[in-house]
């Protein structure tokens, strides 16, 4: 009976839905037939690791230090294998500039986009707008600003003494139209969600974790040239990246914009959310898996060096 560390929590903003994900995910192996074990990850995981000695750990965490590289370079040290992603994929793909520069070279469509001083987007539009302003390096939409066409001045709120989001931002020009996502298992990738949020503009954190914050269909209605791109798009950006496990690539695609309308890739997730609203396991449940099989083959394909 293999004995899996399930890593949860941290201190991210993400910090309560990486519990809820880890607890979920924790019931769901135990259920299973694996010895679990609950981690609520401090800046002690290294020495709690060590006295554990788990043949796997789980990677539940969201957000800075949970998906970003950090606690992946610390399992490699430890010779702890472990699920989803590796050290350098992970970084990269929670860095969005960066995350752009591979991504369009490997042929995938962005949205244009600028680095910009958070000060200096607080003191002047870093986009003619519609654009959006984000953090680099958060998830969950945490620090998301969108600036609507025809807004006079640039927010005021990304300058404030008080914003916990770093001090560099990504502006995107903005994307109107259907919010996409699909995801990849192993080398397999799935069917494709619409998202639609029922009372946010965008689909901000409400939208993504509250009961009945957006619905969901799936197969998204689309035709099929676009169907399979977003398909494809989405397995070349896990393999661009260098992901491994699950990941989950994030889109916009505009029906409006031109004959063959615009489709972006916004993200690529490297740590999708595993709650019950979440996207991933609703994709492979459609695809035949059950929540117990997901977590079971996530646990199974663990490994070092990824």
């Amino acid at each position: 009976m293999k004995h899996v560390a399930v890593l949860m929590g941290g201190w991210s903003a993400e910090r309560p839905v990486s519990l809820n994900s880890g607890l979920q995910c924790a019931d769901a192996l135990e259920a299973a037939g694996y010895r679990v074990t609950r981690v609520d990850v401090d800046r002690d995981i290294a020495e709690t690791l060590s006295k554990l000695k788990p043949d796997v750990a789980f990677n539940a965490l969201h957000g800075r230090f949970g998906e970003d590289g950090a606690i992946q370079g610390v399992l490699e040290i430890l010779g702890v294998p472990y699920t989803h992603s590796g050290v350098l994929a992970s970084a990269l793909a929670m860095r969005k500039d960066l995350a752009k520069v591979v991504l369009k070279a490997a042929g995938i469509p962005v949205a244009h986009g600028v680095v910009v001083d958070r000060h200096d987007a607080g003191r002047a539009h870093a986009l003619e707008p519609p654009y959006v302003l984000k953090p680099v390096n958060e998830g969950s939409s945490f620090g998301v600003v969108i600036v609507r066409a025809g807004r006079a001045h640039p927010p005021q709120e990304v300058g404030r003494d008080d914003w916990p989001y770093g001090d560099r931002l990504l502006a995107e020009k903005y994307v109107a139209g259907k919010e996409l996502t699909c995801a990849v298992i192993g080398d397999r990738v799935l069917d494709i969600i619409e998202i639609l949020p029922v009372s946010e503009a965008f689909y901000g954190y409400d939208a993504k974790y509250a009961k009945g914050g957006s619905r969901h269909i799936l197969p998204a209605e689309l035709k099929p040239n676009i169907y399979h791109k977003v398909q494809d798009f989405t397995l070349r950006a896990h393999r661009a990246l260098g992901c491994r496990g699950v990941s989950r690539a994030d889109f916009r695609f505009d029906e409006s914009a031109g004959d063959a309308g615009e489709l972006v890739c916004l993200e690529v997730n490297t740590q999708p959310g595993m709650t019950e609203t979440s996207l991933v396991p609703e994709m492979a449940a459609y695809a035949g898996y059950s929540f117990g099989d997901l977590v079971a083959w996530m646990v199974e394909d663990a490994s070092c060096d990824r």
